[in-house]
């Protein structure tokens, strides 16, 4: 057992604060400040999952995460339906980092952001860079995303801090792209916040390799979540308090943007380096659970067998390959589209199917809550309760993606 409380607590800060924060600007600027409350809406959510799936991993911890609570809670067949939406989530989620990093390394080199071949190419090789980490094994995957992880976080708030300092929060206002109604678009918003929010339980995933996982796995999802918001929040509102939002619609690369006003063009530089190690860490940590989702799904037989190899640190190769190949051909199939439209289109089809993950974990939690209590152990009624709100949260979040691919 290798992983303890501050590798499992970067394992959720680094997939959730990656690529989401870095692009979500450009994303959510059309709405404004209607994005705020969408996110409140998304942190109680969110939070009501984490505490849903710490009871989950509290009593038993297993390896995989969310499709190990639903096969206990309801069997194969639910649980394979909750482990191929995970994977294609990862799998689609790793296509989508990958282009993000290839939209911050064009503040170095310019001919990527309006090149899709360039573009297409260099999210290619980065997808294999991380891939080759991980084969490399967990020990070494687990301390690269811990440092990449605290190396992100401080240019973040420190830019965060500085924009609300310079800029002028009454520049968000309200806004309503589509003319759509107002609980269909708040529901839209939500979903492409989730994005930021997925990676949540991924401190759950590898528990065979954690250490005092019934412990350190609920402290790791409740102060990585919280960790993440803070971010978040503070980061958002600084760039969009600085940039009107209108040109920050279009930018792929807003936070380079918002430094170069504060800092001038040395800033720029800085904050895409930052970017880029940011990135790096959530796409290590995506391919980590690419690998890591199938093998432990097969040793359950949600999954192919061959992806299950002898123990040891390539005990996750077959899965990890096939990830990294089938992640690869989705960036060459949306080359065409530029970045900002393969990276939204992605991360609508990562979003959505994680949801069903979500969903899926929440009716466990109140599945096992049942079984706890008809077998007279102790159950508490505030997980039970955060079950319950979890599972309209991630039904209202697909709801939201409903609306928007209508």
């Amino acid at each position: 057992m290798i992983i303890g409380f501050w590798r499992s607590w970067a394992l959720v800060v680094g997939m959730m604060v990656g690529s989401g924060i870095f692009t979500l600007p450009a994303i959510l600027a059309p709405y404004g400040s209607y994005s705020f409350l969408a996110w409140a809406i998304t942190v109680v959510g969110a939070l009501s999952l984490v505490f849903s799936m710490s009871y989950m991993a509290a009593r038993n911890p297993r390896a995989g995460g969310p499709q190990a609570y639903v096969l206990e809670a309801f069997g194969q067949g639910p649980a394979v339906v909750v482990a191929w939406g995970y994977w294609v989530s990862l799998v689609v989620a790793v296509a989508a980092i990958a282009l993000s990093f290839a939209g911050y390394l064009a503040v170095f080199v310019p001919v990527i952001a309006t090149n899709p071949v360039f573009s297409s190419l260099t999210a290619l090789g980065i997808v294999w860079l991380f891939t080759a980490v991980c084969l490399w094994g967990t020990q070494q995957a687990s301390l690269l995303q811990l440092w990449t992880t605290i190396l992100k976080i401080i240019p973040l708030l420190l830019l965060g801090f500085a924009g609300l300092s310079m800029g002028d929060l009454s520049n968000i206002e309200p806004a309503r792209p589509n003319n759509e109604s107002f609980v269909t678009m708040i529901a839209g918003i939500m979903l492409l916040i989730m994005w930021s929010y997925i990676g949540i339980e991924a401190a759950t995933i590898p528990s065979d390799e954690t250490k005092d996982p019934k412990k350190t796995i609920p402290l790791a999802l409740f102060w990585g979540t919280v960790t993440a918001t803070a971010v978040y929040v503070l980061a958002l509102a600084g760039v969009m308090a600085l940039i009107p939002l209108d040109q920050l619609a279009s930018s792929t690369h807003p936070f380079a943007d918002a430094a170069n006003l504060v800092f001038g063009s040395w800033g720029a530089s800085l904050v895409g380096i930052g970017a880029l190690i940011s990135i790096g860490g959530a796409l290590n940590a995506c391919v980590f659970l690419t690998g890591s989702i199938p093998h432990a799904g097969a040793k359950d037989g949600l999954f192919p067998k061959a992806l299950v190899q002898s123990q040891g640190r390539d005990s996750s190769r077959n899965a990890l390959l096939m990830s990294s190949g089938i992640a690869s051909l989705l960036i060459l199939m949306n080359a065409s589209k530029g970045l900002l439209g393969s990276f939204e289109f992605m991360i609508l089809i990562s979003t959505f199917s994680v949801l069903i993950v979500y969903f899926g974990a929440a009716l466990a939690g109140i599945k096992l809550h049942s079984v706890d209590k008809a077998n007279g152990r102790e159950v508490s009624p505030l997980t039970l309760f955060c079950s319950v709100l979890g599972l309209l949260f991630s039904s209202a979040a697909i709801y939201g993606a409903w609306t928007l691919y209508q």
